[in-house]
C-alpha cells in the first residue's frame, strides 16, 4: 500500500512564530532571574502593532519591549516598523491556590488538558520524515539569509513537504515540496527560484539521502513581496502542528510559548515525549502515541493511554505498566527530572520542539533506555 503523507514549517518570520519567539524570550528572560516565576504570555502582530499580554508573577523583572526587539530585529525590522504595547497583568490568585506549592500538598497542574507524546523509529531524530524535512528547509533558508547568502529573501517563509510511503518495499520518497519565501520587491524570480532549488531544497534533500526527482512549488501566487505581521495578523501559540509532530500524532490543542512549566501543556507534552522517544529507543515499539490528562491543582495525571500502532509485541497495558513504573509523572517530579526551570525556551520557538538534535533538549535525550530493558527483563522476560 502506498500513500502520501504531507507537514508543514514555517519559518522565524511568519507573524505567529515572531509571536512565539516574543512570547519564549519573555519567559526566558524573567526565568534567568527567577527560576519559580509564573507566566502565561501572548503576543499579537497585527500590522505596525505588538501587542503583549498574559498573566504574569514574578520576583523579576522584564523589559517586554527590549525582549521584542531582540527577536524583531534579526528578521529584519527596526524602531519604524511597530508600535509595541505591554499588556501583562498578575496571574490569577484563585489559580495560584493550586498551583503554588506549599508544605502540605505537591505542586499542582497549572491547567486542565490532554497532552500528546509521539516517537517513531524512521530516523536518528524519531520523528516523523516529513516534518523534518519541512523544518531543515527552513532551517537552512534562514541560515542563508541571516549570512546574507540569499539574494532577495526576506525572513517570512513557509514549507511543506510530501513524501510517499510504500509498505510493501519500506521505501519512502519525496514527491511534493513547495517553498513560500518572501522576497524584495526587485527580485530576480528566475535566479531567485534557481537559488531556492539548487542551494536549499536539492541541498537539504541531498544531506538526507532523499531522491532529487520530486515536483517543486516556489510561492504559487506569483509574488510574496508584502509578509510578517503587515501580510497576515500574528498570534502566540497558533502553529502547534507546526511545533510537534506535522500532524502524525493527536494534539491536546495547548499551546507551548510563552508558558512555564507548571503549565501542562508544555512540561508535560515535552515528558510525554521524553517517554515515547525512549521506548522506541529502548524497542518496545517502532512507534507510539501517548496521552496524559491533568485536571488543574492537582499533581498527577487522571489518566494514561497508549496507542503501539500494532508495532510492539506489548500490548497496550504492559506498555502503560511499563510508564507507571519507571517514570514518575507528577508535575513537581517532571520539571525536576527535565530541569524546566532554566531559561531554555526561546530556542525552541522556531523549527518545532522535538526532534532537535541541534539542541541540547533534556527531553530529546535518551537516558531511560536501560532502566526500561532493566524493568522490561524483570517483568516481562522471565
Amino acid at each position: 500500500m502506498k500513500k502520501l503523507l504531507t507537514s508543514e514549517s514555517v519559518g522565524a518570520g511568519h507573524p505567529d512564530k515572531i509571536c512565539d519567539q516574543i512570547s519564549d524570550a519573555i519567559l526566558d528572560s524573567l526565568l534567568a532571574n527567577d527560576p519559580y516565576a509564573r507566566v502565561a504570555c501572548d503576543v499579537l502582530a497585527n500590522n505596525n502593532i505588538i501587542y503583549i499580554g498574559g498573566q504574569i508573577t514574578t520576583k523579576a523583572y522584564s523589559d517586554t519591549i527590549k525582549e521584542a526587539w531582540k527577536v524583531l530585529k534579526p528578521l529584519g525590522y527596526d524602531e519604524n516598523d511597530f508600535n509595541i504595547i505591554n499588556g501583562i497583568a498578575p496571574q490569577s490568585a484563585d489559580i495560584a491556590l493550586g498551583v503554588n506549592k506549599e508544605e502540605d500538598h505537591e505542586l499542582g497542574a497549572g491547567d486542565q488538558g490532554i497532552i500528546f507524546g509521539y516517537a517513531t523509529n524512521e530516523n536518528e531524530f524519531y520523528m516523523p520524515w516529513p516534518i523534518v524535512l519541512a523544518h531543515e528547509l527552513l532551517k537552512r533558508a534562514e541560515f542563508l539569509r541571516r549570512q546574507n547568502q540569499f539574494p532577495y529573501a526576506k525572513s517570512d517563509m513557509k514549507s511543506q513537504v510530501t513524501l510517499e510511503y510504500d509498505d510493501e518495499s519500506n521505501k519512502i520518497t519525496v514527491k511534493k515540496v513547495l517553498m513560500s519565501i518572501q522576497h524584495a520587491e526587485n527580485a530576480n524570480l528566475k535566479e531567485f527560484k534557481d537559488f531556492i532549488k539548487k542551494n536549499i531544497v536539492d541541498y537539504v534533500l541531498k544531506e538526507f539521502n532523499f531522491n532529487l526527482d520530486y515536483d517543486l512549488l516556489i510561492n504559487p501566487t506569483g509574488r510574496f513581496v508584502i509578509g510578517g505581521p503587515v501580510g497576515d495578523t500574528g498570534l502566540t501559540g497558533r502553529k502547534i502542528i507546526v511545533d510537534t509532530y506535522g500532524g502524525f500524532a493527536h494534539h491536546g490543542g495547548g499551546a507551548f510559548s510563552g508558558k512555564d512549566a507548571t503549565k501542562i501543556d508544555r512540561s508535560a507534552a515535552y515528558m510525554a515525549r521524553y517517554i515515547a522517544k525512549n521506548l522506541v529507543a529502548a524497542k518496545i515499539a517502532n512507534k507510539i502515541e501517548i496521552q496524559l490528562s491533568y485536571a488543574i491543582g492537582l499533581p498527577r495525571p487522571q489518566s494514561i493511554y497508549i496507542n503501539s500502532f500494532n508495532s510492539s509485541k506489548y500490548n497496550d497495558e504492559q506498555i502503560a505498566d511499563i510508564i507507571e513504573h519507571v517514570f514518575d509523572l507528577s508535575v513537581e517530579q517532571i520539571i525536576k527530572k527535565l530541569d524546566l526551570l532554566k531559561p531554555i525556551y526561546l530556542q525552541t520557538a522556531t523549527y518545532g520542539h522535538f526532534g532537535r538534535n541541534d539542541l541540547n533538549l533534556s527531553w530529546e535525550k535518551l537516558d531511560s533506555v536501560d532502566q526500561i530493558k532493566e524493568y522490561v527483563a524483570k517483568k516481562y522476560q522471565n
